[in-house]
């Protein structure tokens, strides 16, 4: 795969799957609407050559108003429908606020779908307010900061997400900090033994 990674971006080009032109149709509205977001988990290692399927694309989104998140919701609802709520007020409430994900899919389907969160730990608040751009001629949107990424994968610990964190690590490894993606583990959690095994 060929890429250029620059000034905490990545620049590359390939063909469009489905799932990367719903992620697209979504992100457009939340960057139309302004809304800071970074998409995280198994969707990277996908968008980046992995081959595995997956049911919803993770993503994080700064903690909005209600007035703020009744415009949003509104302008998602024009392309999408909530698998929660039919409620704009339901979803922000008693979802949203409570630490809780709302999920939107194409209507009259259920995946793929986009799994929206509020931040609620410190790392989700770090990984929010330090991402990464992945641009190409078609489209631009934000992901998580990579070794935050590999690290959180090894914390998660099963085989899928291991294998996650194997292949990007395996891709960007001239491009990454290895000694970070360690530390970040590390605080974690994880064991030794899982790092290395990873990063080897």
């Amino acid at each position: 795969m060929e890429f250029e990674f620059k000034n905490n971006q990545i620049l590359f080009d390939r063909e469009l799957s489905e799932l990367d032109e719903f992620v697209i149709k979504f992100v457009n509205i939340l960057n139309k609407n302004k809304i800071n977001y970074v998409l995280v988990s198994g969707y990277i290692a996908i968008l980046f050559g992995r081959s595995r399927e997956t049911e919803d694309i993770d993503i994080i989104i700064e903690k909005i108003s209600f007035e703020t998140f009744e415009n949003l919701w509104d302008a998602i609802e024009k392309e999408f429908e909530c698998l929660n709520t039919f409620s704009s007020k339901e979803a922000y409430e008693e979802f949203l606020l409570n630490q809780t994900s709302i999920r939107f899919a194409y209507p009259g389907e259920f995946i793929p779908n986009m799994e929206i969160k509020f931040p609620k730990k410190e790392f989700e608040r770090e990984t929010l307010n330090n991402k990464i751009i992945v641009k190409s001629k078609k489209y631009s949107f934000n992901i998580s900061n990579l070794e935050k990424q590999i690290a959180f994968k090894l914390f998660l610990g099963s085989e899928k997400d291991l294998e996650d964190a194997r292949h990007l690590w395996n891709i960007f490894k001239e491009n990454l900090n290895k000694q970070e993606i360690i530390r970040k583990a590390k605080e974690l959690n994880v064991l030794e033994d899982i790092i290395n095994m990873v990063l080897a």
